[in-house]
């Protein structure tokens, strides 16, 4: 069969075109016959990697940061959805930022190590998550997939603000851009419900992960398991701004002292979560912000869903 690869070519800071022939070498070099596209435009990825299944390629290769796996992850549960059938498998090169993906999966993130693990064609199925959610600004409601994790609240406002930070690379860009986003202090009151439980009152933020490390150094769901078959979602309210700050190096820390500990922090295991904000919030998935104004959300998780290559035996 033969691989489709999806190159953004802006992934890393326009890293990705200068990177192609290193791509096409590697893949060479392990001997697996591809195809490579690049994207042109956002979303593009998505209808490519979706004409590529109809087109029976396998696998679809993402070559990109989070936001183009996402992109490609996305083309092709449609076209699973579409057909209803079982979705083509998918691989990563990595190129963006982050990798929070690679990183939370255990994959290597340099292109001869991504390369040999594409080759060894080993699969294991990952849980999706799905967002539900209406566009205040288009007056319509909106689907979208996420294999790391998504949120409402401070994270995407955030989100907003490092997109627009230009002058700084790296995980320093998303430390700069929290800073800046908790000197806002944004607020909204919400209502929760999931599966045996509710809440009503202030709140900061809600994240819902599927898995732990989001933007390179934050662990905003750091008991998310993408082999669960639930999403580790967490919602607090901290009320000012010296609170906030003190509890953002604890979003740094994988283990004992993260901030889920907090008392005003709470974090639930969970299939599904519906949530209602009495103003509008932005929203993102894998990164990437879908909603810049959103008030009714439902979150549900695709158990067991998108087999992705990785190391190991075939599951």
């Amino acid at each position: 069969m033969t691989a489709k690869i999806i190159l953004n070519p802006y992934a890393g800071r326009w890293k990705g075109l200068q990177k192609r022939d290193e791509i096409e070498n590697a893949m060479q070099s392990v001997r697996i016959e591809f195809e490579l596209v690049m994207t042109e435009a956002p979303n593009h990825g998505t209808e490519l990697a979706y004409q590529a299944v109809k087109n029976g390629f396998t696998p679809i290769i993402s070559a990109g940061g989070d936001g183009s796996v996402s992109e490609v992850m996305n083309g092709i549960v449609a076209a699973a959805q579409d057909t209803q059938t079982e979705p083509v498998t998918l691989g990563v090169i990595p190129l963006g930022t982050a990798n929070d993906l690679m990183v939370n999966l255990g994959l290597p993130t340099d292109l001869q190590g991504a390369a040999k693990v594409i080759a060894a064609g080993f699969t294991r199925r990952i849980d999706l998550g799905e967002v539900t959610a209406w566009d205040v600004s288009k007056n319509i409601v909106k689907k979208r997939y996420f294999d790391n994790n998504s949120a409402i609240g401070l994270e995407p406002s955030i989100t907003l603000i490092q997109q627009r930070i230009s002058w700084l690379h790296g995980s320093t860009r998303y430390i700069v851009a929290a800073l800046m986003g908790v000197a806002s202090n944004p607020q909204w009151k919400m209502h929760l419900q999931w599966e045996g439980g509710e809440y009503s009152g202030p709140a900061t933020l809600v994240t819902a992960g599927n898995n732990p490390l989001t933007g390179g150094v934050f662990y905003m769901a750091p008991h998310a398991d993408p082999f669960d078959g639930k999403l580790n979602c967490v919602y607090g309210y901290m009320p000012s701004r010296l609170q906030i700050l003190r509890l953002l190096p604890r979003t740094m820390k994988a283990g004992p002292g993260n901030y889920v500990e907090h008392p005003a922090i709470h974090e639930i295991n969970v299939s599904w979560l519906k949530i209602h904000s009495d103003r509008p919030t932005p929203l993102h998935a894998d990164g990437e912000i879908q909603f810049e104004a959103t008030q009714d959300i439902e979150y549900r998780t695709l158990p067991d869903y998108l087999p992705v290559l990785m190391h190991g035996k075939n599951q």
